[in-house]
């Protein structure tokens, strides 16, 4: 994000603002939000800038297209900080960390155990979710699957090799 584009696009939603009458509040909102982009821009911020833009269209103070111009390089600067999504092999949930850890002491008092009987220490949890927390358990080598489909347990990986 360069500052030189950001300050650009300040100064043109300053001049563009001046044709809005003088005491209209929404004169200074648009120009105080502009101001708070221009050190930090964040989303929220710009969304209430775009329904800003929104209101002033209805108002026909300005050239619609200009105000369109200008309300389309804030919503790119927008797409510009939206976090890209980026596929994660660990469990990012400090819940879903916590689920795990209580699975593995369970493991360690019952022995072996199936997904089911997880299903009633879980309630709020889906099966499928349960399962995902098993394969990641699986992947880090603390448990081992034993059996296949309707007879599959599982248990905690034993220490001798």
């Amino acid at each position: 994000m360069n500052k030189d584009f950001l300050v650009q696009l300040t100064s043109t939603l300053y001049k563009m603002t001046l044709l809005f009458p003088k005491k209209e509040p929404l004169r200074y909102k648009m120009r105080e939000l502009a101001d708070e982009i221009l050190v930090k821009p964040n989303p929220k911020d710009l969304e209430i800038l775009n329904s800003f833009f929104e209101v002033a269209r209805t108002q026909n103070w300005v050239s619609p297209s200009e105000l369109l111009k200008i309300q389309e390089e804030y919503s790119k600067l927008k797409g510009e900080l939206a976090p890209q999504r980026v596929e994660k092999k660990i469990m990012p949930v400090n819940s879903a960390l916590t689920r795990q850890e209580k699975i593995l002491k369970i493991l360690k008092e019952k022995g072996k155990a199936q997904v089911g009987e997880f299903k009633v220490v879980f309630p709020e949890v889906t099966k499928r979710t349960l399962r995902r927390d098993f394969e990641f358990l699986l992947q880090q080598g603390t448990i081992e699957r034993i059996g296949e489909r309707n007879d599959t347990y599982y248990q905690l990986k034993s220490t001798e090799t």
